[in-house]
């Protein structure tokens, strides 16, 4: 399984991070192969999720590794391959974190999310499968079916006091470095495009 190359926000490939992905509607061969080689690739970058936009291509795939404990890492990782991921609900509650991303490294900033949201999408098999996804889980789809959508995590922030660079500091610990005012709008210049993800609405009982 090969190792793709990551488009960046620097790349002249980098329109494609800005479009909105087209529907894959069929799992076949091709499609699972790519969805391994996704995999790999993000396990190398290293990240938590990658979405096919950050290869190159153009289709609504997305991969995300995340842990089965968060305080325990020894315990493993759940791997998700889906094609076509919705989200079809989200909760009202909000909650802000660090988020960063594979094609804009360097950079990270304080992503307000939804904390629960419903997820419908096509998996491995080509199964329709229904994902209750809370927390971290929860943002990191998020920023991934962002992604497909043409939207980076620096227009989700509040203001650009959001986004930063870490330093090491003498002591090991990491400080927050603001970014110039030229970097995030280099980095936040978009197209017209908007999230199609729902409005938050009453979570399905």
């Amino acid at each position: 399984m090969p190792i793709r190359s990551i488009v960046l926000v620097s790349s002249p490939e980098a329109a494609i991070l800005r479009q909105r992905a087209a529907a894959v509607r069929r799992i076949d061969r091709d499609l699972r192969r790519l969805l391994d080689d996704m995999v790999e690739t993000m396990r190398e970058a290293p990240g938590v999720g990658l979405a096919a936009p950050q290869i190159g291509l153009g289709l609504r795939a997305i991969v995300v590794e995340t842990p089965l404990d968060e305080d325990d890492p020894e315990r493993g990782t759940r791997v998700f391959r889906l094609a076509d991921p919705e989200i079809v609900a989200v909760s009202d509650a909000l909650a802000e974190d660090q988020e960063a991303c594979l094609s804009i490294p360097g950079l990270f900033g304080d992503v307000p999310r939804h904390e629960r949201i419903l997820v419908r999408a096509l998996d491995y098999t080509g199964r329709r499968v229904e994902l209750d996804l809370i927390g971290f889980e929860a943002r990191v789809f998020q920023h991934e079916i962002d992604h497909l959508n043409g939207v980076l995590f620096t227009d989700r922030v509040t203001g650009p006091d959001k986004l930063y660079a870490l330093r090491e500091a003498e002591d090991g610990s990491f400080e927050r470095v603001p970014c110039s005012e030229a970097a995030v709008a280099a980095v936040a210049a978009r197209a017209d495009l908007m999230p199609t993800a729902p409005s938050p609405s009453a979570w399905p009982r």
